[in-house]
């Protein structure tokens, strides 16, 4: 809701046009939207993480209590984080450019436009995103360090093959979204051309949160026999 609609209209009309206050709000939204993203990536690998290495108890700790707790962290952090750097960037100096060579008002491309020293500003949002989405990524990779290690006790091939597809999709969801993220934020932009930052960031805006439901349907039995049904009727369809 807050990248497609303006990325529709600038591919339909060629380019669109949006007030700096429209910008510096889509900006905002956009913030909380993937920080949100990635707080609620860690709580679910926190889950995955209860389920698989201390499932006796997993229903008396990952209680609905709980559950609420950590969504309303999640929010609150978001919404309290997110400002720190919009501000920063809304209160930089812009010259006479005005063109985003972009399809959303994103952070980086927003700050080249400005004809001040940047080196701070960047300090800044680099050290405020350090406990949004840092910290996330390391608890990430310890719950799956924790998971795999657990995963490799099991004996039995079937009970591997279990314990590995109750966390395959968060899995793939995780690698997805911090792939492109990392790829975009971390590797510098002169390595990188701007038609590949482009489509990287259409990866983590549009097609993640596009694919996110069938991701984590498809271990549903309901949604593996429409699936099936939809192969079937196809293949018959081509005899």
């Amino acid at each position: 809701m807050v990248i497609v609609p303006i990325l529709l209209r600038t591919v339909i009309n060629e380019g669109a046009k949006i007030p700096f206050i429209g910008c510096i709000v889509q900006l905002y939204f956009f913030g909380i939207s993937e920080t949100l993203q990635c707080l609620l990536l860690t709580v679910m690998s926190y889950d995955r993480y209860l389920a698989i290495c201390n499932p006796l108890c997993y229903s008396s700790i990952m209680s609905h209590r709980l559950c609420v707790k950590f969504i309303v962290i999640s929010w609150l952090l978001s919404l309290s984080s997110t400002p720190v750097t919009v501000v920063t960037a809304a209160t930089q100096e812009f010259c006479n450019q005005n063109t985003i060579n972009h399809f959303f008002c994103d952070l980086f491309p927003l700050l080249e436009l400005s004809c001040s020293d940047t080196f701070l500003t960047l300090l800044l949002i680099m050290i405020s995103s350090v406990p949004v989405i840092l910290f996330p990524f390391i608890l990430i990779i310890g719950s799956y360090i924790c998971i795999a290690h657990e995963i490799l006790k099991i004996k039995s091939n079937i009970g591997r093959q279990k314990a590995f597809s109750t966390c395959s999709s968060h899995l793939a969801v995780v690698s997805i979204f911090y792939g492109s993220l990392i790829v975009t934020y971390v590797v510098p932009t002169r390595n990188q051309s701007q038609t590949i930052g482009k489509l990287l960031s259409l990866l983590y805006t549009v097609v993640t949160p596009f694919i996110n439901p069938m991701i984590y349907s498809l271990r549903s039995t309901d949604m593996k026999n429409v699936l099936k049904k939809v192969y079937n009727e196809k293949c018959n369809y081509q005899i």
